[in-house]
């Protein structure tokens, strides 16, 4: 018995199941590539996350995302081949020869660990070690000997002088 391409077809998509799959963008285009998806009605993940970032007059957390330029995408094995040729998509990840399968568990423990995490502040103390997060002195690390509203000042041991660094330019290390 011969079977036709169309019910071969019809029969695999029957038996086929959604998965989790990752994708690689254009740099500074999983936003965009996200949404052209969800358009699309196909299930993303694009796990977020806040960042201090330095504009010429202020520092602002700004959300970017915890892989850059990786996206996860939730759909059949034989669609991932019409979504890399969407705009801004580069390429699927693939591991061993085969497009690598994320599990269901991997993704929520990244959705847990980021609700865990949002907003969460880091409380930095007298004597605390912290790293500068932008500006001229950027990945520079002190110990913090004062701390008032807006501000710390870090003792820099490296360069042999105290800096004023504004709180949220600062990460503890």
């Amino acid at each position: 018995m011969v079977m036709d391409m169309d019910m071969a077809t019809k029969q695999s998509s029957r038996t086929a199941v959604k998965k989790w799959y990752v994708i690689y963008t254009t740099p500074r285009s999983e936003k965009q590539v996200n949404q052209k998806l969800q358009d699309e009605q196909i299930k993303t993940y694009l796990p977020l996350h806040l960042s201090p970032r330095r504009w010429s007059d202020r520092i602002k957390m700004v959300e970017m995302p915890l892989f850059p330029s990786y996206l996860f995408i939730h759909t059949y094995h034989h669609k991932l081949y019409d979504i890399v040729k969407m705009p801004g998509v580069v390429r699927i990840i693939y591991f061993e020869g085969k497009p690598t399968e994320i599990r269901e568990k991997e993704i929520n423990a990244i959705i847990k660990f980021l609700e865990y995490a949002n907003g969460k502040a880091c409380k930095i103390e007298l004597d605390d070690e912290v790293r500068i997060a932008v500006g001229a002195l950027k990945d520079t690390v002190g110990k913090v000997i004062k701390i008032k509203k807006k501000y710390v000042v870090l003792l820099l041991k490296d360069l042999g002088l105290q800096a004023q660094v504004m709180l949220d330019g600062v990460v503890k290390v």
